[in-house]
């Protein structure tokens, strides 16, 4: 459906619409809010949606308003620029060696709220990903799905109880485009599923320079059974599951051959899309090639990245099932059923089971882990498959998660940082000399741009809360607990983040009477706010989830604690800019790396946490807390009790003081020094920039350079 009427003068703003370039520019953002603000807050800043329900006459006026035409004009050549913007991160690779784009398969992608294809931080990764390297020119192709009900929209009852509401994406009101085949039709190519064929289509994301190709099975060419196999994200049914990873992995390759796309390179995000290293064997073999060398050609080329440092989170799939779907495949590698069923065990001996990132692992020769303890961790986990090497030599790398800096940053930070750090700090957010200049940015700048965003937080919690209560009727005792009653004077810590046993939401909770006296003390009081999804299948995380609701709803916590329904990347930008300090509660060893406690730091939020993942490698003493160091405990009990009665100390005798702690100036001057030193120490580290910078001229030119 074409929107048809935006007049000449500013027609390119449907190409824009359609471009999630503007998701990560303020001023791109200010085209669309100027058009219609109250729409804009409806439409949750989706502007393809925007421009379909906006007045015609609205239309007309803007495009002879001079202020709007200049920074139209303005925007347009931002992005025509950085639309043929081209970077060299290949480091001395002749050309002939760099000519393709990298190939980027993910489960998932986060790239903004109007398309909900994302469960959570991985997505959210792999979004980043894309972005950065569109900033950076590196050329990338990404390929994922295309989930039409995503996933879930949450629900919390009186009861506490999660309810999962799936919402059929609007395909003409979300930023996508249907890939047609040169005959017109949706269908690509195909994929074999239990011995039948199943068309494939493919819709177009575009973000900045990077193509993104999310797959689809949902044609008329298909049954009603294989129509239905992507229909969400992270089903609980193996088979399905088993389906998906199929049609992602194999039919993946296929799509991008039939577009003509050719990588120079293939890189794998989780073990998810493994089976598409061995459908880049099949070709070769195809071709005559052994399976031997064709495997090897393939290896050199590829690039594994793993998240999970907990085996049970790996996807394992019974052999039964794995011989039903590639019964009629192996012969086509050129392997028997031993080898190909070899290919993913977990050792050397004849496997029980078949691994996902165990294949991965096999069949890539860059590997890593995304944060240095995490490294740790998986060469520990992974030392099986090379049982003849010393567990320190298992070789698999890291590359330690960042973040794509504008996408995260609040726009009042951005403008601070132009004043202070320089116009162009945009341009090079890893420049870690350059962020020394942010210690000298005036105290009262640095506290006024805070409360705002905690002011902008609590508003939206706010209308949030009211518009639940005028819509939906929910009772009046689940109001306080939506947010309704926070002030924006209270110290306010934040937890948001999928709900699972291991995360520990609960932790705050363990002594219920000693968090009471912390939030409630009439002159120095706390607010806490949660936020996060259980897995619909997880029925222990839901029970967990419904707990600390119940809690949350206690008139015993006079309205200061309070849960944010239906966590998203809308939501989640309001909070890591918006709460004071960030909490973050993982059994130890368990985090692989965490990205929302960077997206807080960088926006001053100081991060409260547990020494794993990236907070292992930043911490400091001087740009944040720890929560009992490195210690390591026998049993989860004593790791809970002892990790408990130490972040309660951290509120009592620490955080609280300093930030109610208030000098001649009315500031608090010493919180305001570790917020600097957060984003001083926190921002070029750990951002998107240095994260594919590292895993372009480490891992991208050594898997280029053996083509």
């Amino acid at each position: 459906m074409t929107i048809v009427k935006i007049p000449e003068r500013i027609i390119r703003l449907e190409e824009l619409a359609y471009n999630l370039w503007w998701s990560w520019h303020e001023d791109a953002r200010w085209l669309f809010r100027y058009l219609d603000h109250p729409l804009w807050r409806v439409t949750v800043h989706n502007p393809v949606r925007l421009l379909r329900e906006v007045s015609v006459n609205r239309l007309q006026m803007v495009a002879s308003d001079p202020v709007f035409l200049d920074r139209y004009d303005a925007v347009m050549s931002a992005f025509d620029t950085d639309m043929k913007a081209a970077g060299d991160w290949f480091g001395a690779i002749p050309p002939e060696r760099r000519g393709g784009p990298v190939a980027y398969f993910s489960m998932e992608f986060a790239f903004h709220s109007s398309l909900p294809i994302y469960a959570g931080g991985l997505g959210v990764l792999a979004g980043d990903i894309c972005k950065e390297a569109s900033d950076m020119g590196l050329p990338m192709v990404a390929v994922g799905f295309m989930y039409p009900q995503g996933y879930f929209n949450q629900r919390i009852n009186a009861s506490g109880e999660q309810q999962e509401v799936y919402r059929q994406l609007d395909f003409n009101a979300a930023p996508i485009k249907r890939v047609l085949s040169p005959d017109g039709n949706p269908v690509i190519t195909t994929v074999e599923l239990n011995d039948a064929a199943v068309a494939i289509g493919a819709w177009q994301v575009s973000v900045g320079q990077t193509r993104v190709y999310l797959l689809d099975t949902n044609l008329e060419a298909n049954p009603p059974g294989s129509r239905q196999v992507e229909t969400r994200l992270y089903v609980a049914d193996r088979e399905q599951r088993l389906m998906q990873e199929v049609v992602l992995g194999i039919g993946g390759v296929r799509v991008l051959r039939a577009l003509k796309v050719e990588p120079v390179l293939w890189h794998t995000n989780e073990g998810h899309t493994a089976f598409m290293m061995l459908e880049r064997v099949r070709e070769l073999a195809a071709g005559g090639m052994p399976f031997d060398e064709a495997a090897a050609r393939v290896r050199a080329n590829s690039v594994f990245t793993t998240h999970t440092p907990v085996l049970a989170g790996h996807d394992i799939f019974p052999l039964p099932m794995v011989e039903r779907y590639f019964g009629s495949y192996w012969p086509a590698l050129g392997i028997g059923r031993e080898a190909f069923l070899q290919l993913g065990g977990q050792d050397s001996t004849v496997p029980q089971a078949f691994n996902m990132t165990a294949l991965a692992m096999r069949m890539a020769n860059q590997r890593s882990a995304v944060s240095r303890l995490h490294g740790k961790v998986t060469r520990k986990m992974w030392h099986s498959l090379w049982p003849d090497v010393p567990e320190d030599r298992v070789p698999i790398s890291c590359v330690t998660n960042g973040i794509h800096v504008p996408a995260w940053i609040a726009p009042e930070m951005y403008h601070l940082f132009e004043e202070h750090i320089g116009k162009d700090w945009v341009k090079e957010p890893d420049d870690t000399e350059k962020w020394k200049r942010v210690m000298d940015i005036p105290d009262s700048e640095i506290w006024r741009v805070r409360q705002l965003l905690k002011r902008k937080l609590l508003g939206t919690l706010r209308e949030g809360a009211r518009n639940r209560w005028v819509a939906d009727n929910v009772p009046s005792r689940q109001v306080p607990a939506m947010g309704a009653l926070l002030s924006p004077d209270a110290l306010t810590i934040g937890y948001a983040r999928r709900f699972t046993e291991y995360k520990r939401p609960g932790l705050l909770f363990r002594d219920i009477e000693r968090l009471k006296k912390i939030v409630t003390d009439p002159w120095h009081p706390v607010q806490i706010v949660f936020a996060g999804k259980s897995h619909p299948e997880d029925l222990p995380s839901k029970n967990l989830l419904q707990q600390i609701y119940q809690q949350v709803m206690s008139r015993d916590f006079q309205g200061r604690v309070a849960f944010v329904e239906d966590y998203d990347m809308h939501i989640a930008r309001y909070l890591v800019q918006g709460v004071d300090v960030w909490l973050n509660t993982p059994r130890r060893l368990q985090e692989a790396s965490g990205t929302s406690g960077i997206k807080a730091s960088i926006n001053g939020t100081l991060h409260l946490s547990v020494l794993d993942g990236w907070w292992h490698e930043s911490f400091s003493g001087a740009n944040g807390w720890a929560i009992n160091g490195d210690r390591l405990f026998p049993t989860t009990e004593e790791e809970d009790n002892a990790d408990a009665g130490a972040l309660y100390h951290l509120l009592e005798s620490e955080i609280t003081p300093l930030y109610y702690a208030r000098e001649r100036s009315g500031l608090p001057n010493t919180w305001i020094r570790m917020v600097k030193e957060a984003i001083r120490s926190v921002l070029p580290a750990f951002c998107a920039r240095r994260m594919l910078k590292e895993y372009a001229t480490r891992m991208y030119r050594e898997a280029v350079k053996t083509v």
